[in-house]
């Protein structure tokens, strides 16, 4: 969805181009434009529904497997792939309660839910991959026998369970597929390294290698959790989004004709995605209401290109004096 708009207090107004004046200020309202995703919803929930029951079905599987074989790297495949499951879970529930749009009271929709229940998981993800580890470190020391055989049929159903759960996401275009499909790839890349292993341990007997790899896995969750931690932690505080330069936005903003400055600027995410800007541009105090409406065309159209999906500017004269102006 991207969409423009100027606000002055708190008067909102819904398909329409508008400017008026008051106090020196230029306020502008622009075209509210649907994202064209909406168009997918059914494929998307549909595709993310049927990644969820195979991805729960066989983190269970996992479970039992790992409990049977004695294997901690088998256990510790099965917690990353129940955090999964959560992940594609929240990702299906929001998938569909995004539709209900937003109210009076949410303004901006419920995208801020999605990141809460990132960190939630995140927290999950890493109290798991800490016990994991806390079963796994004595055992790398004091390795005990484990069934290779069982691992080898399980890391082979785990690559067909994931390879199934790839082939239906990859046909979808959402960003939200796609972030799902990666994960399911890296669960693909820790089965291959459980097959691998279970192969060396067959051959060996090196019993120590179930609990290397287990603390491999642990190490992978909580570096990823970490990061998803740190990332919710910057959208929470609204700090600029790291894909969008706010001193090239300046610079192309001033660039526009006629325009002298731009001022209290603030850029934020509401969920890692889709980006919000607020903006004071100065313009030149003899500029025609005509060029006003050109300006901001332009300004909207260079804050699209900037990855901004919510821009909201307010239009100043030159000579007018702004509260703002040093913000």
């Amino acid at each position: 969805m991207a969409e423009s708009h100027c606000e002055h207090g708190h008067h909102h107004e819904k398909n329409e181009n508008h400017h008026h004046e008051h106090g020196g200020h230029h306020h502008d309202e622009h075209d509210h434009h649907h994202h064209d995703g909406q168009m997918h919803m059914h494929p998307v929930v549909k595709n993310l529904r049927v990644a969820f029951i195979i991805n729960l079905s066989f983190s269970i599987i996992e479970f039992i497997g790992g409990a049977l074989t004695n294997s901690v790297a088998i256990l510790s495949d099965a917690v990353h792939d129940l955090g999964d499951a959560v992940v594609i879970g929240i990702s299906l529930w929001m998938e569909k309660f995004s539709q209900k749009g937003r109210s009076m009271n949410y303004s901006y929709g419920y995208k801020r839910f999605s990141t809460l229940a990132a960190f939630i998981t995140s927290v999950v993800l890493l109290v798991g991959s800490a016990i994991i580890i806390f079963e796994s470190v004595p055992r790398f020391f004091h390795p005990e026998e484990v069934h290779a055989g069982g691992m080898f049929a399980l890391a082979i159903v785990g690559i067909i369970f994931n390879g199934l759960a790839i082939l239906r996401l990859r046909k979808g275009d959402s960003l939200n597929q796609r972030a799902v499909m990666l994960h399911m790839m890296e669960d693909v890349l820790g089965w291959i390294a459980v097959l691998i292993g279970s192969v060396v341990i067959y051959y060996t007997e090196w019993y120590w290698i179930d609990p290397l790899m287990s603390l491999g896995i642990a190490a992978f969750i909580l570096v990823n959790a970490t990061k998803n931690i740190f990332g919710v932690f910057r959208i929470f505080l609204q700090s600029v989004p790291q894909q969008v330069d706010e001193h090239r936005i300046i610079s192309r903003l001033t660039g526009i004709d006629q325009v002298k400055g731009v001022h209290d600027i603030h850029i934020w995410s509401m969920d890692g995605n889709y980006n919000v800007l607020t903006a004071h541009i100065v313009v030149d105090k003899h500029a025609r209401v005509d060029e006003l409406n050109e300006i901001k065309n332009q300004a909207v159209q260079i804050l699209k290109e900037q990855n901004i999906q919510h821009p909201t500017v307010q239009i100043e004269f030159q000579s007018g004096a702004c509260e703002f102006e040093r913000c």
